[in-house]
């Protein structure tokens, strides 16, 4: 009997060992499973696909795991799983700020010209011509968003030049030369003027060259000029050139000894003659006042040639403010180079 009891706690005992080496090995390989995927990383499954958010850099080595110390009891310890923590996701990257729109080119300097009022009537035809432009293009600009036809005669040999005759020409508006002549009592003309000790091959290399900076001009008109325009060699050569090149001449009658009318004839030429220069004295009184006188004047000629000037401070906004009520008044708002083609080129315009 003795000898059975020993055998039997030799069985319990071996049991007992047993369970023991079964939890240490399931709880071995649990802790391998949970370093191979911790908990909340996505785990491939047959037929679904793993979606991992972003990918991670590798994380640091783990430390090596602390051999376990037995129990109080002598049992062998029992290893306990340590939570694994769930890999930070990085955020993703900042979307790009939005680019900037591109700067809007820069807004021509030439005015819109707002439509002209329609004629109501047939009093007459009025052309204003603005004298002088080239020295700069600031005090063109105003000019240039007068509604209705307009003349701009520009000067050569000056910094803003072709800058004024292009903007006179983009705006829509007739262009000339304002062509420099020599002067009485000793006046500068100033650059690329034409002097009458000049030969005739000077006159017309000059004039030629001055006609190459305002590109788009369709006629001549003279700057000063009251001693050149009494001269009857210098204006031959003068219309001979300008007629030549298919361009009108307008006298601006800075002298009433001008002898372009009647070289003019004699060659059998068309020109034209200024009729009132409208800023003598640059106040608005005075402009409306010559204006007036020019409108006269149309009802009894059929048409009058009013001549101005770019640096006159009030005589833009004042033509812009009588432009309408010309209009309704009856006049018609015109050009050279119109009136020509509507009476088809028969006579001077003396």
């Amino acid at each position: 009997m003795p000898t059975r009891r020993r055998g039997s706690r030799r069985s319990a005992g071996g049991i007992q060992l047993f369970s023991i080496s079964a939890i240490l090995v399931f709880a071995a390989l649990s802790a391998v499973m949970l370093a191979v995927h911790p908990v909340g990383e996505p785990t491939d499954v047959a037929g679904v696909d793993a979606t991992p958010v972003t990918t991670v850099a590798p994380a640091e080595p783990a430390a090596p795991a602390t051999p376990l110390a037995p129990t109080a009891d002598g049992n062998p310890p029992v290893p306990v799983a340590i939570p694994v923590p769930a890999m930070p996701v990085p955020a993703s990257p900042e979307a790009p700020a939005p680019r900037k729109p591109a700067p809007a080119p820069p807004a021509s300097t030439v005015p819109v010209r707002p439509a002209p009022p329609a004629a109501t009537g047939s009093r007459g035809t009025l052309v204003f011509v603005i004298d002088d432009a080239g020295h700069n293009t600031w005090q063109l600009e105003p000019f240039l968003a007068i509604p209705g036809p307009l003349t701009i005669a520009v000067l050569p040999g000056l910094p803003h030049t072709r800058a004024a005759a292009a903007m006179a020409a983009e705006a829509g508006v007739e262009v000339l030369l304002h062509q420099p002549m020599e002067a009485l009592n000793d006046l500068d003309p100033g650059p690329g003027a034409i002097m009458t000790g000049m030969s005739d091959a000077e006159i017309r290399m000059l004039l030629r060259g001055n006609l190459e900076q305002v590109p788009g001009a369709v006629g001549v008109n003279n700057h000063m000029g009251s001693k050149a325009t009494e001269d009857a060699r210098i204006m031959s050569v003068v219309l001979e050139e300008t007629n030549r090149a298919g361009l009108y001449y307008l006298d601006s009658l800075t002298v009433g000894d001008s002898v372009i009318h009647s070289v003019a004839s004699l060659m059998g030429i068309r020109t034209w003659e200024r009729t009132v220069f409208l800023d003598n004295s640059p106040d608005k009184a005075t402009i409306i006042k010559f204006v007036t006188e020019g409108t006269r004047i149309a009802e009894k000629r059929g048409y009058a040639i009013m001549i101005g000037h770019v640096w006159s401070a009030d005589l833009a906004q004042t033509l812009t403010e009588l432009y309408p009520q010309l209009v309704e008044q009856g006049f018609s708002l015109s050009t050279i180079s119109r009136l020509m083609a509507d009476s088809g080129d028969e006579d001077s315009g003396d």
